[in-house]
């Protein structure tokens, strides 16, 4: 299905690390109609208000990038949260495309959703085969709800609703915040206040031994643009970068970038997560999208804008 420029899109969520990107993808590429609300403006915990935006709005099509995210330690502390929230905007999102006759959205999962102990690399058929990451199992719940409600919606009603895969996205707009943000921003903050402070060593959490896969978020927004427009299956399909690194050579590869010049001290009383996860992406690689953006340019791009927004707004308060 090719989008036309002046297609009206909404994208949900377009303030957030993802959303953002796909924002800026779809300005790049010429899109005109491009609808957005601040959680001020549209709160999307309400069915009727997310209805009534749709009435109005009438969107063709939906990027669903809103979601309640962060990293270990807020899932741990916070998994009511997690779960009600994220099953809330989803279901209205999703549920209200359906009964405003949406042409066809886009619903962005994570990684998260496969289970703990899973084959590597993760192939879209390990879903439901095996026990979750139980630090965030809340969250994934949630996650595999949404998938299976835009599946359903195909089903019962023909609807033109997809599901995609990301692998652990970094990049400009990221959370910093060392409670909720994922490991790889949470490192450049680290690395960063250390080397300001001058201190001797930062502390990192684990063994550092699991293997995560990283993607710039600009490449995941271009696959979500390109499978808006190539892609039309019930199964939901993976976005990844194809390569894994462990959490030790990232934190050495952060460390030399921001320019710290301590040691590195690793708390193994702190969890791991899972030992590793690696999707296969082979079925977005074979329709034709590749990434762009290796890591350490990735984590290059990433530095500066942790400098220019969130870095220079704390020396300024």
């Amino acid at each position: 299905m090719e989008l036309s420029k002046n297609d009206r899109i909404y994208l949900a969520g377009h303030r957030g690390l993802v959303g953002s990107a796909i924002g800026r993808e779809l300005q790049r590429a010429g899109f005109s109609c491009v609808i957005t609300r601040t959680r001020r403006e549209l709160d999307l915990l309400n069915a009727a208000a997310v209805q009534d935006f749709y009435s109005e709005t009438k969107p063709g099509y939906v990027f669903v990038a809103a979601a309640k995210v962060g990293g270990i330690q807020a899932n741990h502390d916070r998994p009511a949260e997690f779960i009600y929230e994220n099953l809330q905007i989803q279901n209205n999102l999703i549920n209200g495309a359906y009964r405003a006759g949406v042409k066809k959205l886009l619903f962005l999962g994570s990684s998260c959703i496969y289970p703990k102990q899973a084959p590597q690399p993760l192939k879209e058929d390990y879903l439901l085969t095996g026990p979750l990451e139980s630090t965030n199992q809340w969250y994934a719940v949630a996650k595999i709800a949404g998938i299976k409600l835009c599946q359903a919606c195909r089903r019962q009603y023909g609807c033109d609703f997809i599901s995609a895969m990301p692998t652990n996205m970094y990049g400009p707009n990221d959370n910093y915040d060392l409670e909720a943000s994922h490991v790889l921003p949470a490192l450049i903050r680290r690395f960063h206040e250390a080397k300001v402070a001058k201190q001797s060593t930062v502390t990192c959490w684990g063994t550092g031994t699991p293997l995560r896969e990283f993607l710039y978020v600009d490449d995941l927004a271009r696959a979500c643009v390109f499978l808006m427009q190539n892609y039309s299956d019930e199964q939901f399909i993976n976005v990844g970068s194809g390569s894994d690194v462990s959490i030790r050579e990232l934190a050495e590869t952060i460390k030399r970038i921001v320019g710290f010049a301590g040691g590195i001290m690793w708390d193994t009383s702190k969890p791991d997560g899972t030992p590793r996860k690696l999707m296969d992406s082979s079925r977005l690689l074979a329709l034709g999208w590749k990434p762009l953006i290796d890591l350490e340019t990735g984590i290059h791009l990433a530095y500066e804008d942790y400098l220019n927004r969130f870095a220079a707004s704390r020396l300024e308060k």
